[in-house]
């Protein structure tokens, strides 16, 4: 015996059993970033200035380097699952969804690895 209406079984509708990790990963996503977020503003009121030496030198530290990259890593993990969200809720058209999710994502890989690249070549010293 099934609870599902025949119309519901015609039309494909019910649960795309996605929902919950989604909903699992945003949370634990915010959760990294409160005590990524609270690392990061305790490093930088320790810091003496913020002048461009200081924050280079401060970044070039493993652990900071380290803590930075998972920073900025899950900080656009969590904005692209969000704004998912968004696209998915209230835009309803298939072609525009499509392609604002697609665009979407690409801009955030985009932005992170640029900020990935940013600290790393930071972190080794490369000139430029």
């Amino acid at each position: 015996m099934s609870l599902v209406t025949p119309l519901s079984r015609v039309l494909g509708l019910g649960s795309a059993k996605d929902g919950v990790q989604h909903w699992w990963v945003q949370r634990l996503s915010a959760v990294a970033l409160a005590f990524l977020g609270l690392w990061l503003i305790f490093a930088f009121v320790g810091l003496e200035d913020l002048s461009y030496a200081t924050v280079v030198g401060w970044i070039r530290s493993p652990l900071n380097s380290i803590l930075m990259i998972l920073t900025l890593s899950t900080m656009g993990y969590h904005s692209q699952l969000g704004v998912q969200m968004v696209i998915e809720d209230y835009v309803h058209a298939v072609t525009l969804k499509v392609s604002a999710l697609i665009l979407m994502t690409f801009a955030h890989i985009g932005i992170v690895v640029a900020g990935v690249f940013g600290v790393l070549k930071i972190s080794f010293g490369v000139p430029g």
